[in-house]
């Protein structure tokens, strides 16, 4: 008996050992098998998240954020206790205990899936596993990844530290809100960096990651506070607060920023616009938007945040004031439903969801039409009062469009152009001394578009960029990528490569018609005031914007000279060799007409312009600086007294010294005489209009010793302007809108005389030297070669070839064209006059084409 009781023990401990063993070896099979292919975890070792990429302005202030997945890596040691203990408590109690498995954690789970017959089905992962899930495995819940994930993290376990993993799990757990990390999941949800964190909060955000769209802080609000009621008292158990806390976290009620209890992030930047917008679109260029994207990149702007605010004003000003002169009214074209107008909250959360209209204009509202009276409308204002009165005077300046196309009898009342329902744009009218409000006015965006720039002569930092009324209304920057014909504005280059070619400012050029036989037909270019002057000094042809001593003046030099100075400035990357592009017939953009200005103004040396200072990586190396100059005294620790620091310059020289003072000696002149007088500054100032054919495009772009400024005005579908339109009227405004506030700040000096030269007394409408004491408006100082004789640029009148007829009507001395649809003329008791000039079909207007 005691023998069979034996065998039978035996038998069973046998059976079980074997048992044993054969459930040993299958599981170490199952994991052979499936450890075989497995990705290799070291790489984790390196990991560098995609995390934002921000730009800053030279004051150090974040001005823009770009980021697939909006994350912002912390290192472990920064994370707060509270943060990991919260986290842990919520994810893996025993993370500090475990090999990268929580066995104990595993049983409880499959425990308590089988008494509640799975409804109750938990994972069971640890913080170790996830790491592994979410970095180098794919989602799927199965017995084979739970597998691989258990032999991955014991061999992370093994690589690297308890906290290195933790620091890869927080800065990578999907949160939310496209909040990728912890930092970044605080500052969408509270607005609030780490250390800023309750208790309450902290918990919050351990809420998260078992299922982010399960515990939206505004539809689940009550299941996220359950939740998070939870993760508090397990930090309580575990040790992390005390009862006191606990008490005090359980109260809080559950507050976040999308339930509108704190201020977003985004509202603590400024509205992203055209100037951040266009480092995105160069630097995902040049480094790859994956680079750009998750990087990490802390870029420093070169935007001046006062002056960009500035350009943003004088440009919607120009565009504004020209677009309420048409007359027409165009509205937002959105409309609401009458059937909510009863509703307060109901209209104003209607506006809320209306897209597509620029909130990112200062000082403008959107507003939705609730009543019209007799003479007026009642606005409800979308972030103001629910009963603001546009009267009967707002509206008189406009004329709605009809159906048919044409347009109806002028506005009396609000009503011919409203109807109750409209949405619309509409700003405050204060008292410029008291501040007290006026009325409330209706606003659209122009039809007109435009573009406008500033920047360092001496640098290339681009100061301000605007392109285009509001940025939420029309994306397409203007400025950089809009391709327009500069007309005028692009005659100094034809002027400069004369001047490197022998010519002088006191050279004389016919100014006579001219026949060209082309392609296409007979050429016959005019100019603006459809007149003809004789021979004329050159200056006298930048100044007054002569078309035909333009032309002739490029067919001397020849059109291959021309176009390789445009080149060489980067106004075009290839210039077709034709003679109307030396009036400013082929397109480019005012991006790189601005920077070739700087070129003239800094006295000929090259400078690339930039939106960029400097680049840094996610770890603070610089990967890009603008400012390839050398300092070789800037990090000594004191300089003697009254010496500056020795910067010295490598860059290249596009230009002769000379001919870039003479050049902008003659572009003073359009200030002081030509289409430019509307320029009113303290400092000298050079400068160039340009308006196209059929003013189907106006320019100006002009310059001070240190800032280069250029203006663009006109459809985004070419078309004229009307009338009356030239870029001495339409865009010499907005530049001197902005200058004036420039030099203020920057100042300005006289334009630097090179040496190699002398000043030479010369009538400016005969080319004749004169004495060192004339005197008169007719005097000009032009600045001559050293070895120059300017008998010679008297005596040689430059023709192009061109003959000028006999018996012309030639005018007098003393005539100009100002581009403003009227001639002045000198009379002969020496008053000045102005006579408008008739309308001529195919004249060209100031700065013309053909």
């Amino acid at each position: 008996m005691i023998r069979f009781i034996g065998s039978f023990l035996g038998g069973i401990f046998t059976t079980i050992t074997l048992g044993l063993m054969f459930g040993a070896l299958t599981v170490g099979a199952i994991f052979w098998m499936y450890s075989a292919d497995l990705p290799s975890h070291e790489s984790l070792a390196k990991y560098a998240p995609p995390t934002i990429s921000r730009i800053y302005s030279g004051e150090g202030r974040i001005i823009d954020e770009f980021a697939q997945e909006r994350r912002l890596f912390v290192p472990i040691e920064d994370v707060p206790d509270l943060v990991k203990n919260a986290f842990i408590s919520a994810e893996d109690k025993h993370f500090y205990t475990h090999k990268g498995y929580d066995v104990t954690g595993m049983i409880a789970a499959g425990v308590a899936a089988i008494k509640s017959g799975g409804r109750n089905a938990r994972g069971a992962s640890t913080i170790t596993q996830q790491v592994m899930k979410n970095f180098l495995l794919d989602g799927s819940r199965s017995v084979e990844r739970k597998v691989k994930e258990i032999i991955l993290a014991s061999r992370l376990e093994q690589t690297l530290s308890k906290d290195k993993i933790l620091e890869l799990y927080l800065n990578e757990i999907f949160l939310g809100q496209n909040s990728y990390g912890v930092a970044a999941a605080a500052q969408t949800y509270f607005n609030k960096t780490l250390d800023q964190l309750t208790p309450a909060e902290a918990a919050t955000l351990a809420s998260m990651p078992k299922a982010p769209s399960d515990y939206n802080p505004v539809s689940q609000k009550k299941r996220l506070t359950d939740r998070r009621n939870y993760v508090l008292n397990e930090m309580y158990q575990n040790g992390f607060i005390d009862a006191a806390m606990l008490q005090i976290s359980l109260n809080d009620p559950l507050k976040s920023v999308q339930n509108g209890d704190y201020p977003a992030f985004r509202q603590s930047l400024p509205p992203r616009g055209y100037f951040t917008d266009e480092i995105r679109r160069q630097l995902s260029g040049t480094f790859g938007e994956r680079e750009f994207f998750g990087g990490g990149l802390s870029i420093r702007a070169t935007v001046d945040p006062e002056l960009q605010s500035i350009a943003q004003l004088a440009l919607r000003r120009g565009l504004e004031k020209y677009d309420r002169a048409q007359g027409v009214w165009r509205g937002t074209g959105k409309v609401i439903a009458t059937d909510v107008l009863g509703d307060e909250a109901a209209w104003r959360k209607a506006l809320s969801e209306t897209r597509d209209l620029p909130r990112d204009v200062e000082g403008w509202h959107v507003g939705v039409v609730l009543k019209l009276g007799k003479s007026d409308a009642v606005i409800g204002v979308e972030d103001g009062p629910k009963d603001a009165v546009v009267p009967a005077e707002d509206v008189t300046w406009a004329r709605k469009r009809l159906e048919a196309g044409k347009l109806g009898p002028k506005a009396k009342t609000a009503a011919d152009l409203l109807a109750v329902g409209d949405v619309v744009l509409l700003r405050e009218l204060t008292d410029d001394k008291t501040g007290a409000v006026l009325r409330w006015s209706l606003r659209q965006v122009p039809e007109v578009q435009g573009g406008f720039m500033a920047m360092d002569v001496n640098t290339g930092r681009v100061l301000s960029m605007q392109g285009g009324f509001s940025y939420q209304a029309s994306v397409f920057n203007r400025a950089t990528q809009a391709t327009r014909q500069p007309g005028s504005s692009f005659k100094p280059f034809v002027y400069a490569a004369a001047l490197d070619s022998g010519f002088s400012p006191a050279t004389i050029v016919v100014d006579a018609p001219i026949e060209i036989e082309t392609p296409q037909g007979l050429w016959t270019p005019k100019n603006s005031s459809n007149k003809f002057y004789g021979p004329t000094p050159m200056r006298t042809g930048i100044e007054q914007s002569r078309n035909l001593m333009t032309i002739r003046i490029a067919q001397d030099i020849g059109m291959d000279v021309v176009a390789s100075y445009a080149e060489k400035f980067g106004a075009y990357d290839s210039l077709q060799q034709v003679l109307a592009n030396a009036l400013g017939a082929q397109e480019t953009t005012l991006y790189k007409m601005v920077a070739a200005y700087a070129m003239f103004a800094n006295g000929g040396e090259r400078v690339e312009p930039t939106l960029v200072d400097r680049v840094q990586d996610r770890f603070g190396k610089t990967i890009y600086r603008h400012d390839q100059r050398s300092c070789t005294d800037c990090n000594s620790p004191r300089l003697p007294q009254g010496q500056g620091v020795n910067i010295t310059s490598n860059r290249e020289r596009v230009m002769d010294a000379i001919t870039a003072y003479q050049l902008t000696s003659m572009m003073q002149g359009v200030i002081q005489r030509g289409s430019g007088t509307g320029v009113k500054l303290p400092v000298p100032v050079a400068g160039k209009t340009g308006t196209t054919n059929d003013a189907k495009d106006v320019w100006f772009i002009g310059y001070t010793s240190n800032t280069v400024a250029g203006c663009y005005m006109g459809f985004d579908q070419p078309r004229t302007l009307g009338p009356g339109a030239y870029g001495g009227t339409l865009c010499v405004p907005i530049f001197q809108e902005f200058m004036k506030e420039v030099v203020k700040r920057r100042g300005g000096t006289a334009f630097k005389v090179p040496a190699g030269g002398y000043f030479q007394n010369i009538d400016r409408y005969s080319g004749a030297p004169l004495a060192a004491d004339a005197s008169g408006e007719n005097v000009v100082a032009e600045y001559f070669r050293e070895g120059e004789d300017p008998m010679l640029a008297f005596g040689n009148i430059v023709d192009g070839g061109f003959t000028m007829g006999a018996n012309l009507p030639l005018f007098a001395q003393g005539e100009v064209d100002r581009g403003d649809g009227v001639d002045t003329v000198v009379t002969s008791d020496g008053t000045s006059k102005a006579v408008p000039k008739k309308a001529d079909f195919g004249t060209l207007s100031s700065g013309g084409l053909y």
